[in-house]
């Protein structure tokens, strides 16, 4: 079994490595036809930049999407700088220029991937998938009896921030950082999935299909891991399978299916102020001129977010969208699994929490006040501030930065619900209701405690359950999401996750504890 497992790594690698390796090649070449059709599209008025495009790039062959892109920007660039100085804002191209030379290299580029699209997919995530599983399946046999068995977890330098831990966290942050902000240099890795795409939405892949694609992948695969190591848990393997569902189907096929039939794409399980664009004006406008539909998708955002999301928190709490329903939750349950232990329970942690994530929530208020104010009264800005400007700092600060480069690149090194934890307005919002107003809470039987200390340790939210449980106090925290770790690692059946009247929910105990003060002291006042 173990030669097995050897296997599939190595075949897992050899797959990372050449789907790695493709933003390296290909060819890439700008036509006429290409650029007419670029400038008729996007309504391009800017002749300066036609100008240049034709006597610098068209016609030009570039090796490598790194110097077609930098020949490209550049000119797009300076284009812009001479109509800002002459004040033809009209005329300016307003596209973001990584943004706009992934369109022109999608169509441009040529070579053996292009043209060997199947071929490469099955070197890349064929291979990528074939060795996972050969890497996680034996585990049935070699892990033995059903149980959760974390062995070893800080000594292995995968998940005790060794490393191999420092390699998949740069490696998923230069990701992030590509699939955000250089998608131009990963137009091969499109290529692969064109025909998926293709065949779902009729489209060309984008790299927003390359990433929900690559997500429900790799989700798909981890969750094969989390139904062996929790075979024995009914509730694991439940909302596992939940949040793998709404995944696939709610926030990948039905959205992409919708495109198809020329109707707006739509995750119809993504609340506000997660879905943060929600009540942007081109978004709201789409809506409204989609007809029955987008009236319909309107009306069930507002009504998601104002009625269902905290009637359900109320009788479940924020566990049946954090771990049940949420993509972002589905991703830290899944893959983010082994890396668990390492979010931080330190109480400077739990200050900087709270503050991070409500001052999130209350800038997403703040720039939707200012969007609703301008799309109704027809202003550009509210005091002075452009609400564009206030849009752009959000999604690139939180929409970006936050919640794709950090929330998902951080990983291996801060544990696997740094954006739920720390920066996801939603969860503050459900966080916020939680704790004051439902029947979900975290029963504790401290007389059975032996202050192991697994439910700490194992906690993905940074909570110190071990605490609550010597005082056999109920947990009744605005960030726990219900994951149920804590009750499945506890030896001695401490903790059950319960909902019940509100009465009596929230049970302070005073208990003093010997890491609550200085034993020393209090004998020497005495």
């Amino acid at each position: 079994m173990k030669q097995i497992q050897n296997i599939g790594l190595a075949l897992f690698l050899v797959g990372l490595a050449i789907f790695t390796s493709l933003i390296f090649f290909g060819r890439y070449e700008v036509t006429p036809e290409i650029l007419e059709n670029l400038v008729s599209n996007k309504g391009i008025k800017s002749e300066l930049f036609i100008n240049n495009m034709n006597s610098q790039v068209v016609g030009k062959e570039f090796s490598n999407p790194f110097s077609f892109s930098t020949e490209i920007t550049s000119v797009l660039e300076s284009a812009n700088e001479t109509l800002k100085k002459n004040s033809e804002w009209d005329k300016v191209i307003w596209d973001k220029p990584h943004s706009l030379t992934y369109e022109i290299a999608k169509q441009g580029g040529s070579g053996l991937i292009k043209d060997n699209k199947w071929l490469f997919w099955w070197l890349t995530f064929g291979l990528g998938i074939i060795g996972a599983l050969m890497h996680i399946i034996p585990n049935v046999v070699i892990k033995g009896p059903p149980g959760i068995k974390n062995n070893g977890i800080w000594f292995n330098t995968a998940t005790n921030r060794g490393w191999i831990g420092w390699f998949a966290f740069v490696f998923l942050v230069g990701f992030y950082l590509l699939l955000y902000f250089r998608p131009d240099y990963i137009v091969n890795w499109t290529y692969i999935v064109d025909p998926i795409s293709e065949s779902l939405s009729g489209n060309l892949a984008s790299q927003w299909f390359l990433y929900g694609f690559l997500y429900c992948t790799v989700m798909t695969v981890m969750a094969v891991r989390m139904y062996i190591k929790y075979r024995h848990n009914k509730y694991q393997i439940l909302r596992t399978t939940s949040v793998l569902f709404f995944q696939i189907v709610f926030a990948f096929l039905i959205p992409e299916i919708l495109i198809r039939f020329e109707k707006p794409w739509y995750d119809f399980k993504n609340a506000f102020p997660l879905d943060y664009d929600f009540f942007f004006k081109w978004n709201l406008d789409e809506l409204i001129a989609s007809g029955g539909l987008g009236l319909f998708i309107l009306i069930w955002g507002i009504v998601l977010t104002l009625v269902i999301v905290p009637v359900m928190v109320y009788f479940f709490g924020k566990r049946w969208y954090c771990s049940w329903v949420c993509g972002c939750g589905g991703l830290a349950e899944t893959l983010g699994d082994p890396y668990r232990h390492l979010s931080d329970k330190s109480l400077k942690a739990w200050k900087l929490e709270r503050w991070l994530v409500h001052g999130v929530l209350v800038f997403a208020l703040v720039m939707t006040g200012f969007t609703l104010y301008t799309y109704f009264s027809g202003a550009e800005g509210v005091l002075g501030i452009r609400t564009q400007t206030i849009q752009d700092i959000y999604g690139l600060l939180i929409g970006a930065f936050f919640a794709g480069v950090i929330g998902t690149g951080f990983y291996p090194i801060f544990g696997n619900r740094v954006w739920c934890r720390f920066g996801c307005p939603l969860a503050a919002y459900l966080g916020i209701v939680q704790r004051f107003k439902s029947r979900f809470r975290i029963t504790t039987n401290g007389g059975q405690c032996i202050s192991c200390g697994n439910c700490s340790t194992y906690c993905e939210q940074g909570i110190d359950v071990r605490a609550y449980a010597q005082k056999g106090e109920n947990i009744v925290r605005a960030s726990c999401v219900g994951c149920g770790i804590c009750s499945a690692v506890c030896p001695r059946g401490v903790l059950k996750l319960e909902n019940g009247p509100e009465k009596g929910r929230i049970n302070p105990t005073e208990i003093l504890l010997g890491n609550d003060v200085d034993l020393m002291d209090l004998v020497n006042q005495k």
